[in-house]
């Protein structure tokens, strides 16, 4: 049997699953000795095995390592890629620890590659400890291992770390600001992440995509407008091709929509002024959906139906996001009618599953419009289909309803059923409260007060961004 035959056999074997026919090749390599002269043979074995074997056969592949009878980390190297690729992760880390404990020489892809794989594992350890090796062996000034360790403490909320981490990097780059920038978006850090975009120029490091991105969603979460049409205006002077780049549109309509320019935002959607561009403009179900919650967030509810059929009348499929707005929309404006469509549709049309989300969805539609008797039914459904983990808005929305319309009894219903599934929510206890007062059950809410105060609820308190300019 030829190697490219082998190959071909194993990549069979890998799609098929068959472990039996997987062996029978082994012995045979192993009886011919075909295995001990080609390295690249072992590695693909080893990742043949691993595709196909249960998770806890860490021991056979230790096995396969001590046969390799090899110090050359690239035979390694491509084996903890292939593992970290194709979503064994914990193999990857522990073929890394085979090589150091074994004399193999770590390198930048091996430091690199792990990093990546105790990311995915969620192993800070795993990592701080490879970032002690690293620091031993000399490779802290690597600037792609400072970026894969960069990105594993952003990845795993360790946000200081990572920026000691960036600190210590002599030559730093834009892979790993772009790095660091994704941690502090993740926790919510946007003055820090406005503070490293403009750190950036200091440090003599180019704004690329992502870098914009990341500036448009720190100033979205400051509400802080004229920082984000500076924004604008540098992407638009240094992005060649802002029409294709989907992702960074999308940042700029989510910015102005935050900022309750929705005029604006609709001016990024149809790329007024760059009418020279527009040809090779990227068509993007992620736009739409960026401006039709833009619209619904802002009350333009009109604007969400209008947009969501004009994109269907264009071709661009919608997917689970575009039908939760448009089908909140209609329950804003009393469609009913309307509402229910779209929500068949999903199924019938674009073959997408509901889900709780979008029951809750036409729950608030229907009882805006009075039917709670149709509400209570659709809910019964549900549970029926066993979502009845996820429904607890649902029944919120159907209280809600009822306080607003005097429905005690429907409404003790609800309240009775959300409770089951989430007792600890303070929400529905207030608006069980209100249904109470609202027919003088004094005796009732003084008990509900008293359940409330005996499991220690409190209800949290709102806030809302301003930017305030002099």
């Amino acid at each position: 049997m030829s190697k490219s035959n082998i190959f071909e056999f194993l990549h069979q074997s890998r799609v098929s699953g068959d472990v039996a026919a997987i062996k029978k090749l082994h012995a045979q390599l192993l009886r011919t000795g075909m295995i001990f002269l080609s390295h690249h043979l072992h590695t693909q074995l080893i990742s043949t095995y691993a595709a196909c074997l249960p998770y806890n056969n860490l021991h056979l592949v230790k096995n396969f390592f001590k046969c390799m009878n090899s110090t050359n980390p690239l035979h390694f190297n491509v084996i903890i890629s292939n593992f970290c690729r194709k979503g064994f992760p914990f193999l990857a880390l522990a073929s890394f620890s085979f090589m150091h404990s074994n004399g193999v020489p770590l390198d930048t892809y091996a430091l690199c590659s792990t990093l990546t794989a105790s990311s995915k594992v969620k192993d800070l350890n795993f990592g701080k400890q490879i970032h002690t090796q690293m620091v031993k062996s000399g490779w802290s000034a690597s600037v792609f291992v400072g970026s894969a360790l960069i990105d594993l403490y952003s990845k795993l909320s360790n946000v200081e770390d990572a920026a000691l981490m960036f600190d210590e990097i002599p030559e730093k780059n834009t892979v790993c600001a772009n790095a660091l920038l994704s941690g502090y978006g993740e926790a919510g850090l946007w003055a820090r992440d406005l503070e490293l975009v403009r750190k950036m120029h200091e440090l003599k490091l180019k704004h690329d995509n992502f870098t914009l991105s990341a500036a448009l969603r720190a100033c979205t979460g400051l509400s802080a407008v004229e920082m984000g049409r500076q924004v604008h205006g540098y992407l638009l002077r240094t992005i060649p091709d802002v029409e294709s780049d989907v992702f960074l549109q999308s940042a700029l309509i989510e910015m102005y929509g935050k900022c309750g320019l929705v005029k604006k935002a609709r001016q990024v959607l149809d790329l007024d002024g760059m009418e020279i561009r527009k040809e090779g403009r990227s068509r993007d179900i992620v736009l739409y959906t960026s401006m039709l919650g833009v619209y619904g967030r802002n009350g333009h509810y009109k604007e969400v139906i209008d947009l969501f059929d004009w994109m269907w009348m264009e071709g661009i499929r919608a997917d689970g996001i575009s039908f939760l707005t448009v089908i909140s929309a209609c329950g804003r404006t009393g469609q009913v009618h309307a509402g229910v469509k779209y929500f068949e549709s999903m199924t019938n049309e674009f073959k997408l599953d509901p889900g709780p989300e979008h029951y809750s969805c036409l729950v608030d539609l229907l009882c805006r419009a009075g039917e709670l008797q149709r509400a209570w039914e659709l809910l019964n459904e549900t549970v029926y289909k066993g979502m009845e983990n996820c429904t607890v808005s649902m029944w919120g929305a159907l209280l809600s309803a009822c306080v607003d319309r005097g429905e005690l009894e429907l409404g003790k219903l609800a309240a009775k059923r959300a409770l089951e599934l989430d007792p600890q929510n303070v929400g529905i206890c207030i608006m069980l409260s209100n249904l109470y007062a609202k027919f003088g059950m004094w005796e009732e809410i003084g008990n509900l007060r008293e359940l409330i105060k005996t499991r220690g609820l409190t209800k949290d308190v709102g806030c809302s961004w301003v930017q305030v300019t002099h």
